[in-house]
Protein backbone atom coordinates (compact mmCIF):
# COMPACT_ATOMS: atom_id res chain seq x y z
CA UNK A 1 0.00 0.00 0.00
CA UNK A 2 2.83 2.08 0.23
CA UNK A 3 3.86 1.67 -2.76
CA UNK A 4 0.20 2.83 -4.07
CA UNK A 5 0.32 5.75 -1.99
CA UNK A 6 3.77 7.27 -3.43
CA UNK A 7 2.60 6.18 -6.91
CA UNK A 8 -0.52 8.39 -6.19
CA UNK A 9 1.03 11.39 -4.45
CA UNK A 10 3.72 11.33 -7.15
CA UNK A 11 1.13 12.06 -9.81
CA UNK A 12 -0.53 14.59 -7.57
CA UNK A 13 2.90 16.46 -7.69
CA UNK A 14 3.50 15.35 -11.44
CA UNK A 15 0.05 16.90 -12.28
CA UNK A 16 1.38 20.35 -11.09
CA UNK A 17 4.57 19.90 -12.97
CA UNK A 18 2.88 18.96 -15.75
CA UNK A 19 0.78 22.45 -16.47
CA UNK A 20 3.95 24.47 -15.84
CA UNK A 21 5.48 22.39 -18.18
CA UNK A 22 2.71 23.03 -21.01
CA UNK A 23 3.31 26.55 -20.65
CA UNK A 24 7.20 25.89 -21.19
CA UNK A 25 6.15 23.86 -24.41
CA UNK A 26 3.43 25.89 -26.06
CA UNK A 27 5.80 28.60 -26.32
CA UNK A 28 9.00 26.87 -27.51
CA UNK A 29 6.69 25.27 -29.46
CA UNK A 30 5.19 27.86 -31.67
CA UNK A 31 7.39 30.99 -30.85
CA UNK A 32 11.12 28.68 -30.60
CA UNK A 33 12.52 30.55 -27.09
CA UNK A 34 12.50 29.34 -23.86
CA UNK A 35 10.74 31.76 -21.52
CA UNK A 36 12.45 31.03 -18.35
CA UNK A 37 10.41 33.90 -16.38
CA UNK A 38 7.24 31.63 -16.61
CA UNK A 39 8.86 30.42 -13.47
CA UNK A 40 8.24 34.08 -11.68
CA UNK A 41 4.37 34.36 -13.67
CA UNK A 42 3.62 31.59 -10.94
CA UNK A 43 5.66 33.34 -8.19
CA UNK A 44 2.85 36.70 -9.63
CA UNK A 45 0.03 34.43 -9.38
CA UNK A 46 0.52 33.34 -5.99
CA UNK A 47 1.25 36.53 -4.54
CA UNK A 48 -2.20 37.51 -6.25
CA UNK A 49 -4.13 34.05 -5.21
CA UNK A 50 -3.08 35.20 -1.52
CA UNK A 51 -4.29 38.65 -1.38
CA UNK A 52 -7.47 37.90 -2.95
CA UNK A 53 -7.99 35.38 -0.42
CA UNK A 54 -5.98 36.48 2.42
CA UNK A 55 -6.68 40.40 2.18
CA UNK A 56 -9.57 40.82 0.28
CA UNK A 57 -11.65 38.26 1.13
CA UNK A 58 -12.92 36.86 -2.66
CA UNK A 59 -13.92 33.15 -2.55
CA UNK A 60 -11.92 30.84 -4.51
CA UNK A 61 -13.22 30.59 -7.99
CA UNK A 62 -12.65 34.59 -7.49
CA UNK A 63 -8.91 34.30 -6.46
CA UNK A 64 -8.43 31.90 -9.09
CA UNK A 65 -10.06 33.58 -11.88
CA UNK A 66 -8.23 37.10 -10.73
CA UNK A 67 -4.66 34.89 -10.93
CA UNK A 68 -5.51 33.69 -14.15
CA UNK A 69 -6.57 37.63 -15.64
CA UNK A 70 -3.56 38.99 -14.16
CA UNK A 71 -1.28 36.31 -15.09
CA UNK A 72 -2.23 36.57 -19.07
CA UNK A 73 -1.77 40.45 -18.47
CA UNK A 74 1.38 39.98 -17.59
CA UNK A 75 2.57 37.57 -19.90
CA UNK A 76 1.25 39.09 -22.56
CA UNK A 77 3.04 42.57 -21.86
CA UNK A 78 6.06 40.75 -21.08
CA UNK A 79 6.12 39.27 -24.99
CA UNK A 80 5.09 42.33 -26.05
CA UNK A 81 7.72 44.50 -24.47
CA UNK A 82 10.75 41.77 -23.66
CA UNK A 83 10.50 39.25 -26.50
CA UNK A 84 8.37 41.15 -29.83
CA UNK A 85 11.24 43.36 -30.44
CA UNK A 86 13.79 40.30 -30.30
CA UNK A 87 11.56 38.05 -32.86
CA UNK A 88 14.59 38.18 -35.58
CA UNK A 89 17.23 38.30 -33.24
CA UNK A 90 19.91 35.30 -31.93
CA UNK A 91 18.71 32.79 -29.35
CA UNK A 92 20.88 33.60 -27.18
CA UNK A 93 19.91 37.44 -26.55
CA UNK A 94 16.57 36.15 -26.13
CA UNK A 95 17.84 33.90 -23.23
CA UNK A 96 19.72 36.27 -21.76
CA UNK A 97 16.62 38.61 -22.19
CA UNK A 98 14.34 35.76 -20.50
CA UNK A 99 16.80 35.58 -17.75
CA UNK A 100 16.92 39.85 -17.14
CA UNK A 101 12.38 39.63 -16.68
CA UNK A 102 13.45 36.54 -14.39
CA UNK A 103 14.97 38.78 -11.92
CA UNK A 104 13.52 41.53 -12.18
CA UNK A 105 10.05 40.42 -11.73
CA UNK A 106 11.51 38.12 -8.40
CA UNK A 107 13.28 41.85 -7.44
CA UNK A 108 9.98 43.87 -8.43
CA UNK A 109 8.42 41.19 -5.64
CA UNK A 110 10.47 41.78 -3.34
CA UNK A 111 9.87 45.59 -3.30
CA UNK A 112 6.38 45.55 -3.28
CA UNK A 113 5.71 42.81 -0.94
CA UNK A 114 8.94 42.19 1.37
CA UNK A 115 11.24 39.01 0.97
CA UNK A 116 9.39 37.53 3.84
CA UNK A 117 7.16 34.52 3.11
CA UNK A 118 3.64 34.41 3.85
CA UNK A 119 1.59 31.42 4.60
CA UNK A 120 -0.92 30.53 1.91
CA UNK A 121 -4.42 30.02 3.35
CA UNK A 122 -5.97 26.71 3.45
CA UNK A 123 -8.62 26.39 0.06
CA UNK A 124 -8.92 22.36 0.16
CA UNK A 125 -10.23 20.86 3.17
CA UNK A 126 -8.29 17.69 4.27
CA UNK A 127 -9.56 14.30 4.72
CA UNK A 128 -10.05 12.22 1.88
CA UNK A 129 -11.43 8.91 0.53
CA UNK A 130 -10.15 5.66 1.80
CA UNK A 131 -9.91 2.26 -0.38
CA UNK A 132 -9.07 -0.42 2.28
CA UNK A 133 -5.76 0.53 3.76
CA UNK A 134 -4.84 3.11 0.66
CA UNK A 135 -5.89 6.70 1.32
CA UNK A 136 -6.08 9.32 -1.39
CA UNK A 137 -6.02 13.04 -0.05
CA UNK A 138 -8.62 15.80 -1.60
CA UNK A 139 -5.96 17.97 -2.88
CA UNK A 140 -4.31 14.56 -4.21
CA UNK A 141 -7.43 13.86 -6.28
CA UNK A 142 -8.33 17.46 -7.65
CA UNK A 143 -4.98 18.31 -8.32
CA UNK A 144 -4.95 15.10 -10.74
CA UNK A 145 -8.28 16.18 -12.10
CA UNK A 146 -7.56 19.76 -12.73
CA UNK A 147 -4.22 18.33 -14.68
CA UNK A 148 -6.19 16.21 -17.35
CA UNK A 149 -9.33 18.30 -17.59
CA UNK A 150 -6.73 21.05 -18.39
CA UNK A 151 -5.51 18.58 -20.92
CA UNK A 152 -8.39 17.83 -22.53
CA UNK A 153 -9.52 21.44 -22.95
CA UNK A 154 -6.07 22.36 -24.27
CA UNK A 155 -6.19 19.48 -26.77
CA UNK A 156 -9.66 20.20 -27.85
CA UNK A 157 -8.22 23.70 -28.39
CA UNK A 158 -5.35 22.84 -30.30
CA UNK A 159 -6.87 20.17 -32.85
CA UNK A 160 -10.85 21.56 -32.92
CA UNK A 161 -10.50 25.61 -33.09
CA UNK A 162 -9.08 28.19 -36.07
CA UNK A 163 -6.86 29.40 -33.40
CA UNK A 164 -5.45 26.32 -32.64
CA UNK A 165 -5.04 24.97 -36.37
CA UNK A 166 -2.72 28.18 -36.61
CA UNK A 167 -0.65 27.16 -33.68
CA UNK A 168 0.22 24.22 -35.05
CA UNK A 169 0.85 25.94 -38.90
CA UNK A 170 2.97 28.57 -36.82
CA UNK A 171 4.76 25.56 -35.33
CA UNK A 172 5.49 23.96 -38.55
CA UNK A 173 6.46 27.07 -40.52
CA UNK A 174 6.42 30.58 -39.87
CA UNK A 175 6.94 32.20 -43.02
CA UNK A 176 4.66 29.90 -44.87
CA UNK A 177 1.69 30.50 -42.08
CA UNK A 178 2.44 34.47 -42.55
CA UNK A 179 2.03 33.95 -46.92
CA UNK A 180 -1.25 32.18 -46.09
CA UNK A 181 -2.72 35.11 -43.74
CA UNK A 182 -2.32 34.25 -40.45
CA UNK A 183 -0.95 37.13 -38.04
CA UNK A 184 2.39 35.30 -36.32
CA UNK A 185 2.30 37.77 -33.71
CA UNK A 186 -1.09 37.73 -32.42
CA UNK A 187 -0.41 33.59 -32.25
CA UNK A 188 2.69 33.94 -30.15
CA UNK A 189 0.88 36.59 -27.57
CA UNK A 190 -1.98 34.02 -27.42
CA UNK A 191 0.30 31.38 -26.67
CA UNK A 192 2.18 33.33 -23.86
CA UNK A 193 -1.44 34.26 -22.58
CA UNK A 194 -2.66 30.48 -22.29
CA UNK A 195 0.86 29.92 -20.76
CA UNK A 196 0.75 32.44 -18.30
CA UNK A 197 -3.01 31.78 -17.64
CA UNK A 198 -2.03 27.82 -16.94
CA UNK A 199 0.83 29.42 -14.71
CA UNK A 200 -1.80 31.02 -12.50
CA UNK A 201 -3.64 27.44 -12.41
CA UNK A 202 -0.41 25.83 -11.11
CA UNK A 203 0.68 28.23 -9.09
CA UNK A 204 -2.56 28.34 -6.72
CA UNK A 205 -2.16 23.85 -6.67
CA UNK A 206 1.63 24.49 -5.65
CA UNK A 207 0.80 27.10 -2.62
CA UNK A 208 -2.43 24.73 -1.52
CA UNK A 209 0.33 21.78 -1.44
CA UNK A 210 3.00 23.44 -0.26
CA UNK A 211 1.45 26.45 1.75
CA UNK A 212 3.90 29.40 1.28
CA UNK A 213 4.62 32.36 -1.06
CA UNK A 214 8.03 34.32 -1.33
CA UNK A 215 9.72 35.78 -4.24
CA UNK A 216 11.67 32.86 -5.35
CA UNK A 217 8.92 30.39 -5.06
CA UNK A 218 8.21 29.94 -9.04
CA UNK A 219 12.36 29.01 -9.55
CA UNK A 220 12.65 25.25 -8.37
CA UNK A 221 8.92 24.24 -9.81
CA UNK A 222 9.93 26.33 -12.88
CA UNK A 223 13.22 24.84 -13.42
CA UNK A 224 11.63 21.30 -12.96
CA UNK A 225 9.15 21.93 -14.81
CA UNK A 226 11.26 22.62 -17.75
CA UNK A 227 12.74 19.39 -17.03
CA UNK A 228 9.52 17.68 -17.71
CA UNK A 229 9.21 19.52 -20.80
CA UNK A 230 12.54 18.10 -22.32
CA UNK A 231 11.85 14.74 -20.50
CA UNK A 232 8.72 14.26 -22.63
CA UNK A 233 10.12 16.63 -25.69
CA UNK A 234 10.09 20.04 -25.77
CA UNK A 235 7.49 21.14 -28.21
CA UNK A 236 4.90 18.57 -27.60
CA UNK A 237 2.12 18.92 -25.52
CA UNK A 238 0.82 15.35 -25.15
CA UNK A 239 5.04 15.02 -23.78
CA UNK A 240 4.97 17.96 -21.73
CA UNK A 241 2.00 15.88 -19.85
CA UNK A 242 3.75 12.87 -19.88
CA UNK A 243 6.69 13.64 -18.77
CA UNK A 244 5.38 16.17 -16.09
CA UNK A 245 4.08 13.17 -14.50
CA UNK A 246 6.69 11.09 -14.71
CA UNK A 247 8.90 13.35 -13.39
CA UNK A 248 6.47 14.20 -10.41
CA UNK A 249 6.44 10.33 -9.45
CA UNK A 250 10.06 10.02 -9.83
CA UNK A 251 10.93 12.80 -7.18
CA UNK A 252 8.68 11.04 -4.59
CA UNK A 253 9.88 7.45 -4.98
CA UNK A 254 13.47 9.27 -4.79
CA UNK A 255 12.22 11.09 -1.45
CA UNK A 256 10.61 7.88 -0.25
CA UNK A 257 13.20 5.14 -0.68
CA UNK A 258 16.69 6.58 -1.48
CA UNK A 259 17.15 10.59 -0.13
CA UNK A 260 15.33 13.51 0.30
CA UNK A 261 18.32 15.24 0.30
CA UNK A 262 19.44 13.59 -3.39
CA UNK A 263 15.76 13.24 -4.48
CA UNK A 264 16.52 16.74 -6.71
CA UNK A 265 19.61 15.16 -7.80
CA UNK A 266 18.30 12.23 -9.13
CA UNK A 267 15.39 13.48 -11.24
CA UNK A 268 18.10 15.06 -13.56
CA UNK A 269 20.26 12.56 -13.35
CA UNK A 270 17.29 10.19 -14.89
CA UNK A 271 16.84 13.35 -17.48
CA UNK A 272 20.26 12.90 -18.41
CA UNK A 273 20.34 9.59 -19.22
CA UNK A 274 16.76 9.41 -20.91
CA UNK A 275 18.26 12.39 -23.29
CA UNK A 276 21.45 9.98 -23.91
CA UNK A 277 19.17 7.21 -25.20
CA UNK A 278 16.55 9.17 -26.81
CA UNK A 279 17.96 13.01 -27.44
CA UNK A 280 14.34 14.37 -28.36
CA UNK A 281 12.85 13.18 -25.59
CA UNK A 282 9.89 10.56 -24.99
CA UNK A 283 7.55 11.73 -27.60
CA UNK A 284 9.56 14.62 -29.10
CA UNK A 285 10.34 13.63 -32.90
CA UNK A 286 13.31 14.08 -34.69
CA UNK A 287 13.78 17.51 -36.98
CA UNK A 288 15.20 17.52 -40.10
CA UNK A 289 16.53 20.54 -41.09
CA UNK A 290 17.31 21.58 -44.78
CA UNK A 291 20.84 22.51 -45.35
Amino acid sequence: MDFLSYLINGLGLGSVYAIIALGYTMVYGIAKMLNFAHGDVIMIGAYVAFFALNNFGLPLPAAVLLSIVVCTALGVTVERLAYKPLRQASSLSVLITAIGVSYFLQNAAQLLWSSSTKVFPTIIPGGGISLGNLSISYLTLITIATCVLVMICLTLFINRTKTGRAMRACSEDKGASTLMGINVNRIISITFAIGSGLAAIAAVLLCATYPSVFPTLGAMPGIKAFTAAVFGGIGSIPGAFLGGLLLGVIEIFAKAYISTQLSDAIVFAVLIIVLLIKPTGLLGKRIREKV
